[in-house]
C-alpha cells in the first residue's frame, strides 16, 4: 500500500527563507513528491504532525487546505491500487497530478521559474515572450496537454510564419520551447508519450542552416577611417572595433573587462557564456583604443567602458537587462555608421565576430580559429567557420564553367 504525506521540502529554499509544502508518495521504497504551491517558514511546520503550525497567521486554512489535498491523493492512490496493484508510485503521482488538472501553462511556469535560478535571464525573458504570443494565439491562459496535437501545433507554425511573419529559424525556436516544456512534463509524471507530437511521422523540428555574413577587409578598413560621427556613434564604433581586433569578444564580455585585466601586453578575462579563462594578446590597434580611453581611468578596477558604471554585477538579472539595452543602442548607432558609409550589411555588434570569421576564410589553421574563437570542440568550429571558407568551392567552380 503507497504511504501519502504532507511535507515540508527543505531542498528549495525561496530567497524569503519560506519552503514548499508538498505531498509524498511512498511505495515499495520509492518516492515522489507533488508540490502544493504553497510556502512557509520552517519553524511554523509541525514535522512530527505533518501540520502547520498555529503560530502560522493563516494556519486553518492552510492545514485545511493541506488536508484536503490530502485526502485527494489518499482516495486516488487507494483507487489505483485497488484496480490495479502493479502499478508504482510513478503511476500513482501521474494519477493525482492529472486529478489536479495541471496544464502546459502550468508547466511552462516550472520551466521559467528554473531559467529564473540558473539565471539565465536573457532566455527566460525571451521564451516568456514566445509563451505569450502563443497564449494570444490561443485566446486562452489554460492548455490541457491532451488538445496539443499535431494539428494545433502545425497551424501554430503557419500563423507564426505567414501571419506574424517570422523567420524559419524564429519558428524553430517557439517549437524547441513547446518540446521542451513537453519533455519536463513527462519527467514530472504530468502527462505520458501517449499523445507526443514531436517526433517522426509527426511534428519533426529541423534546425535551418543560419546565414552568417561578415563585413570583408575594406568595410572594416571604411569604419577604422569614417570621420564626423557623433561621440556616441564613435563609442559604439570603437566598442565593436574592440570585439573585432580580440576575434569577436561577445559585446557582454567587452562592456565588463577592467583595466586589471590587461596585463604585459595582454588581454586575460573570463569568458561569460562558458566561463573559459582567455588569454590573448593586445593588438596595436586595439592599444589605440585603450588609449583613448585611458584617460578616464582612476584605478586599476575601473571598467575600460563606463557602459555599466555603478551596476551591481552581483545583480544578474539587472546586469542582463542593462547588457540587453546598451547593446540595443549600440545597434543603432551602428545602423547609421553603415547607412553613411553606404555599406550595403546589418551593421550590429553581433557581426563583430562574423567579420572575424569572413576575413580570416581560409587563412588560418582551423585548430588556431578554434584558440581564438575559444570553443571547446573543433567541430563547433569547423561548422562556424564553413559559413566563411570559400576558396575551394570557388576555385571548383571555375575549373567547371571558365572554358
Amino acid at each position: 500500500m503507497a504511504s501519502v504525506k504532507i511535507i515540508l521540502w527543505k531542498h528549495d529554499r525561496k530567497k524569503d527563507g519560506t519552503l514548499p509544502l508538498a505531498i509524498r508518495i511512498t511505495k515499495n521504497r520509492k518516492t515522489r513528491y507533488i508540490f502544493t504551491g504553497e510556502y512557509i517558514d520552517e519553524k511554523h511546520w509541525d514535522a512530527k504532525e505533518h501540520t502547520v503550525k498555529k503560530s502560522h497567521p493563516t494556519s486553518k486554512r492552510l492545514n485545511n487546505f493541506l488536508l484536503k489535498k490530502l485526502s485527494e491523493a489518499h482516495n486516488i492512490a487507494l483507487d489505483v491500487e485497488t484496480n490495479d496493484s502493479q502499478k508504482t508510485v510513478k503511476n500513482i503521482k501521474t494519477m493525482i497530478v492529472n486529478d489536479r488538472n495541471t496544464n502546459f501553462f502550468d508547466v511552462a511556469e516550472i520551466y521559467l521559474e528554473a531559467l529564473n535560478k540558473r539565471q539565465k535571464f536573457h532566455q527566460e525573458n525571451n521564451d516568456r515572450g514566445r509563451l505569450n504570443i502563443f497564449k494570444n494565439y490561443l485566446g486562452k491562459s489554460a492548455l490541457d496537454f491532451k488538445d496539443l496535437d499535431e494539428d494545433l501545433l502545425q497551424k501554430f507554425k503557419n500563423h507564426l510564419a505567414f501571419e506574424l511573419k517570422r523567420s524559419e529559424r524564429t519558428v524553430v525556436n517557439y517549437m524547441i520551447l513547446i518540446r521542451t516544456i513537453y519533455n519536463l512534463a513527462i519527467s514530472k509524471s504530468i502527462t505520458d508519450r501517449n499523445s507526443y507530437p514531436f517526433g517522426r511521422g509527426k511534428v519533426q523540428i529541423k534546425i535551418p542552416e543560419s546565414e552568417k555574413i561578415g563585413l570583408n577587409r575594406e568595410e572594416v578598413l571604411q569604419l577604422e577611417n569614417i570621420e564626423d560621427i557623433t561621440p556616441a556613434q564613435q563609442h559604439a564604433l570603437n566598442v565593436w572595433l574592440f570585439s573585432f581586433y580580440f576575434a569577436g569578444i561577445r559585446v557582454g564580455d567587452v562592456l565588463k573587462l577592467k583595466w586589471s585585466d590587461f596585463k604585459d601586453g595582454r588581454l586575460y578575462y573570463r569568458m561569460g557564456k562558458n566561463k573559459k579563462l582567455v588569454s590573448l594578446k593586445v593588438p596595436d590597434k586595439a592599444q589605440a583604443i585603450l588609449d583613448t580611453y585611458a584617460q578616464e581611468k582612476i584605478k586599476r578596477t575601473d571598467l575600460v567602458f563606463s557602459d555599466l558604471k555603478g551596476v551591481d554585477f552581483n545583480d544578474k538579472k539587472y546586469l542582463t537587462t542593462r547588457v540587453k539595452t546598451i547593446t540595443r543602442n549600440f545597434n543603432r548607432r551602428l545602423e547609421l555608421i553603415a547607412e553613411k558609409l553606404e555599406i550595403d550589411k546589418k551593421l550590429s555588434m553581433h557581426i563583430a565576430r562574423h567579420s572575424f570569421g569572413n576575413i580570416s576564410g581560409d587563412k588560418i589553421p582551423i585548430q588556431m580559429l578554434q584558440k581564438l574563437y575559444r570553443h571547446s570542440s573543433i567541430t563547433t568550429t569547423v561548422n562556424y567557420q564553413q559559413n566563411f571558407m570559400h576558396q575551394e568551392t570557388d576555385e571548383a567552380l571555375d575549373k567547371v564553367i571558365n572554358f
